[in-house]
């Protein structure tokens, strides 16, 4: 018979080693990440999820604009989104005073100042449009110039409204070796009836003067789909890389010499451009994330179904939303959020 305190060590003994088992369970049922240096902070969950860069420019005469875009973006999604409003010098103190003092105070953004002086000389005076020659037109060439901390960038003209989830269109895949992504103009047949109805060009002839030694010498069929490149999205360090940007001002500066394309042709001279550059190398864009034309004419309807199924909307043309005559003005108006200094 073993002594008492024996017995007692033993048992003594393996209650410890008991208890030992039991914490060593314990320990390694722990995820991962709570076991590495790195913890997931589970109070603010935001700061995982990836952040989305969405460049809108504020241009003056039309903040208002920029402003039912933000608003349609941040009240349709949970993403994690830090808008770059870019603006000029006199514009800038305005449109941060409407963000601040109306419920988009809530939304994360930065004002960029864009410095018009990198356009000099690069642009052709053309009186039939002058709304076209703004220099605001022409950020989407030097994004990357702006924003400059993000590998994945979308941009979109001021004249559009989202009733998608912004998530949705930043997870569109770029293939290997392309700098962007639109929307093709033939992409939609629903559009087609459209297009043909009001007189809009969907292929490079529209946009670019063949008669042009330079243009044929491009060797790109007139008959090729042009897009429309108001929305966006980029691939930064394939843009870099390809020096896209360099490639768009010489074309700009080719056209002030020999007068290529003009605002009397496709209806913008920032389109022209970017038709050449990205040529055969861009991604496409989900068509129900670029359904454009509305401000193409004051009599072009779509259906209110097919307008409740898009994704985002895009006033492209003479007849804006905040203007009369226009069509849809309703769709643009649920996001439009007053001035509160009353200027717009």
């Amino acid at each position: 018979i073993l002594p008492l305190v024996s017995v007692n060590q033993i048992l003594l003994l393996l209650l410890v080693l008991t208890v030992c088992a039991i914490l060593y369970s314990k320990v390694h049922q722990v995820p991962l990440t709570l076991r590495n240096e790195t913890v997931v902070d589970l109070e603010n969950p935001e700061e995982m999820e990836e952040e989305i860069p969405v460049v809108i420019c504020a241009a003056a005469g039309r903040l208002g604009a920029a402003v039912a875009a933000i608003s349609s973006i941040y009240s349709n999604t949970e993403a994690n989104v830090l808008f770059y409003i870019i603006g000029l010098k006199t514009t800038i103190p305005h449109i941060r005073k409407w963000i601040e003092n109306s419920k988009l105070k809530e939304i994360k953004f930065k004002v960029v100042e864009f410095n018009p002086m990198v356009l000099k000389g690069k642009i052709r005076q053309d009186a039939s449009r002058p709304e076209l020659l703004q220099p605001l037109n022409f950020v989407r060439f030097y994004l990357p110039l702006l924003i400059q901390k993000h590998e994945k960038v979308i941009y979109l003209d001021d004249d559009v409204i989202v009733q998608g989830d912004i998530q949705e269109l930043y997870d569109t895949k770029l293939a290997p070796g392309h700098a962007a992504a639109f929307s093709n103009d033939c992409d939609l047949p629903s559009t087609h009836e459209m297009v043909r109805s009001v007189g809009m060009q969907n292929t490079y002839m529209g946009f670019l003067d063949y008669r042009k030694q330079a243009i044929r010498d491009l060797g790109i069929s007139p008959s090729t789909c042009s897009f429309n490149p108001g929305v966006i999205v980029g691939n930064m360090t394939e843009w870099k890389h390809q020096r896209i940007t360099k490639q768009l001002e010489k074309w700009m500066q080719r056209n002030v010499e020999e007068n290529l394309y003009s605002s009397t042709l496709g209806g913008g001279v920032a389109t022209s451009p970017m038709l050449i550059v990205f040529h055969g190398k861009y991604s496409s864009i989900n068509p129900m994330w670029h359904i454009r034309h509305l401000g193409w004419s004051p009599d072009a309807h779509y259906s209110e179904q097919f307008l409740q199924e898009a994704k985002l909307l895009h006033w492209n043309g003479r007849y804006k939303p905040w203007d009369y005559p226009s069509v849809h003005t309703d769709l643009w108006e649920n996001w439009f959020i007053p001035d509160p200094s009353g200027k717009f």
